[in-house]
């Protein structure tokens, strides 16, 4: 496609498919570099004349190490000096530009290295072969006798050697190799370590620049309320009321449902808006509840139609026949990503051109949206990208904060806008993790083996809400994450009997890709009927999983690994209790064990042992800090996590009442890394699914009472 034949249409269309792939061209900064003797030797690597090594990266920063581990994978193929290395995002315009070089720019689903770590490191092998190859014409001998090593090529015969930086030059000229052979990870002395992270410092001494601390000469400050109440709009508003107030430039509509206060600071724009009257046209949501949204889901366990995820034998007629009948009820609640940064985005539009700063999970995405909100084909747009305050998701398939920073930005051409959204407005209109309720059947025959389960999941749909292109035959394939058949996130035990359907319901609250997604509820819907079901057998609950994974070698390798690391053989300390959980998500196998006490109806989380196998790891210390991470995230989800409808909006509006978990709450955590090889899986969200239950799980053992719904601040463990 040439560049002028690239609409915005049809770029925004391409944007959500991500399967396009683009001819067009436009200067690019390692051309300036070149220029100034800074030579580019690939899309990848830029290495300036004091050797100093520039890596490309195009996923996303935010806070779960993705820049490093990327960056780890083109040193190590490089054989750069590790010392040297810096980082620098190219921008999705620049990626376009260049047919998509540097590939997806989508950080989300534990992708980041998984699914880029292929041809990254071509990149820095490619660039370590040219630089070779440079070295070798200047002296006239084979490349072959030539060896790289921490930033120098070095030619045994001779004696002779040369920084990269002083070869930098002559590389850039050399013709790209293709298809260079990739080392073998047992041979990685960069990659595979526990290396530090390239980005700490700057976050340290204050040099890290986020989208919410932005600035640039002239830039103005917008502050937004968008209508509290799902698919409500703006009836009318008075500009007048607040047009004279200090600071204030200017009052605009955004939309149909929105109304931006621009002043030039951030408070003065902020306090403008909360003077604003503004009168709303709730629509046609405003009744909506909580109570009216349980009642649609309760409806859905019981309805006779509904979607087949996962199907083996006959499980109705296994269960009917069953010499015990097991059956349970969960529920899981809508969720705030509840990043630490709220959303934002800087725009600056022209009479020709676009440009957005922004934090993003996907920079295409944000440029799709930029290009449409703008009204301007894509060649004129372009997004800059910032490391990200939190993303969980939030960033990444909606990008409703870039779209109105433009809309605001339309309205004042040629004047930087900062947008900002108030906490509040944060809360009110994010995109929520799926509401969904699972009732749980299964039958034993009369020596406790299970026979049969059957998995009714009733509730909102991800797909048909963000995503409906990518449903296959009505059916959203995300909602079997970790029970589906096979894939990235199978189920991990063999059951003679399954069938696990989904009965679609979908209120009128917008859902999101959640850490973890639908993975986090199925962990704890599975994992805890399965230890109902190992306690109505009279099973050890370890060694129920051990009966019916034994088809799962993966699965049961992390479980048990888990297991002895824990103790699970032998007895706890007085008063504490254990809880195990399993699940492939993610293309990586997980597994905990919870150490819990209740006394007096107070739960303590003592301890948490926590297993996984990605295949590789590329840095074992981001690994364990994701995993911990994790896990902050996940208790914080199970202990006090849980947004509620009133009138058709959220009631939580703020960390006041919608708590996180405080630092004397975290357990101790405990990482058991048993990267087996062979395939490539996540780490960011796989692990957060598995402690919500192993906890719960515990708290079983622990009182006898089993708690089916979460968040635990609901409920009574005394």
């Amino acid at each position: 496609m040439t560049l002028s034949a690239l609409s915005r249409r049809s770029f925004v269309a391409g944007s959500a498919a991500a399967g396009f792939s683009l001819g067009f061209h436009v200067p690019f900064a390692g051309e300036a570099q070149a220029q100034a003797g800074t030579p580019e030797i690939n899309a990848w690597v830029v290495i300036k004349p004091d050797d100093t090594v520039v890596i490309r990266i195009a996923r996303s920063e935010m806070g779960q190490g993705t820049l490093t581990g990327l960056a780890q994978l083109v040193a190590e193929e490089l054989e750069c000096d590790w010392s040297k290395v810096t980082t620098e995002y190219p921008t999705p315009g620049e990626n376009l530009a260049r047919n998509r070089v540097w590939g997806n720019y989508s950080t989300g689903g534990s992708r980041g290295i998984r699914e880029s770590q292929d041809y990254v490191r071509q990149g820095g092998a490619a660039a370590r072969v040219m630089l070779v190859a440079a070295a070798a014409q200047q002296w006239g001998v084979p490349a072959s006798e030539c060896r790289a090593a921490q930033s120098r090529i070095s030619h045994a015969g001779s004696g002779r050697s040369v920084s990269y930086g002083e070869i930098a030059a002559a590389a850039a000229r050399i013709t790209p190799p293709k298809d260079v052979p990739l080392k073998d990870p047992k041979d990685w002395r960069i990659a595979g370590q526990p290396l530090k992270r390239l980005d700490t410092a700057d976050k340290l001494n204050g040099r890290q620049v986020y989208g919410a601390d932005l600035t640039m000469p002239g830039m103005l400050n917008a502050a937004i309320r968008d209508c509290p109440v799902f698919g409500g709009k703006v009836k009318s508003f008075d500009a007048a009321a607040v047009a004279s107030r200090p600071g204030v430039k200017k009052v605009v509509a955004v939309g149909d449902s929105a109304v931006a206060v621009i002043a030039d600071t951030w408070w003065r724009a902020k306090t403008a808006l909360d003077a604003l009257p503004i009168v709303w046209d709730e629509g046609p949501n405003a009744g909506v509840s909580s109570a009216s949204i349980d009642a649609m889901l309760a409806e859905g366990l019981a309805a006779p139609q509904a979607f087949v995820g996962n199907e083996a034998g006959d499980a109705r007629k296994a269960i009917a026949g069953a010499a015990k009948t097991v059956e349970a009820t969960y529920r899981y609640p809508f969720q705030n990503h509840a990043t630490m940064e709220p959303m934002n985005a800087t725009a600056l539009v022209t009479a020709d051109a676009c440009r957005v700063w922004c934090p993003t999970q996907n920079g295409e995405a944000a440029l799709a949206a930029a290009a449409a909100a703008a009204e301007m084909p894509v060649q004129k747009c372009d997004v800059i990208k910032l490391h990200l305050g939190g993303g969980f998701g939030r960033r990444g398939a909606t990008h409703d904060f870039v779209r109105q920073a433009v809309l605001i930005a339309r309205q004042m051409p040629g004047t930087p806008i900062k947008l900002l959204w108030s906490r509040e407005e944060d809360m009110l209109h994010g995109r929520y993790h799926p509401i969904t309720q699972a009732r749980m059947t299964g039958g034993l025959d009369a020596n406790g083996k299970l026979v049969g389960l059957h998995m009714r999941i009733s509730g909102q749909s991800i797909l048909a809400g963000l995503a409906p292109q990518n449903m296959q035959n009505g059916v959203d394939r995300v909602v079997f994450q970790g029970v589906a058949p096979s894939g990235e996130a199978a189920f991990g035990y063999t059951i003679p009997n399954l069938l696990v359907d989904h009965a679609m319901r979908n209120p009128p609250v917008p859902p999101g890709f959640w850490r973890g997604v639908n993975a986090n509820q199925n962990a704890i819907y599975v994992e805890c009927f399965v230890d109902e079901l190992a306690h109505a057998a009279g099973k050890d609950p370890l060694a129920f999983r051990r009966e019916i994974m034994a088809g799962n070698p993966k699965n049961l390798a992390v479980l048990n690994a888990v297991a002895e690391r824990a103790g699970w053989a032998t007895p706890a300390p007085s008063g504490v209790f254990r809880g195990l959980a399993h699940l492939m998500a993610f293309g990586s196998y997980i597994a905990a064990c919870a150490e819990v006490s209740v006394t007096e109806g107070r739960l303590k989380i003592h301890r948490i042992v926590a297993g996984t196998d990605p295949g590789y790891v590329v840095n074992p210390q981001q690994v364990e800090a994701q995993i911990e991470g994790s896990f902050a995230y996940g208790l914080s989800a199970l202990l006090y996590g849980e947004c509620t409808v009133k009138g058709g909006r959220m009631e939580q509006e703020n960390f006041d009442s919608y708590n996180v978990v405080r630092m004397d709450e975290m357990p101790k955590v405990e990482c058991v890394l048993v990267p087996s090889g062979g395939f490539w899986g996540g780490v960011g969200e796989p692990t957060i699914a598995v402690a919500a239950p192993a906890v719960l799980n515990a708290i079983f053992a622990a009182t006898g009472k089993r708690i089916r719904s979460v968040p635990l601040k609901n409920q009574q463990l005394a």
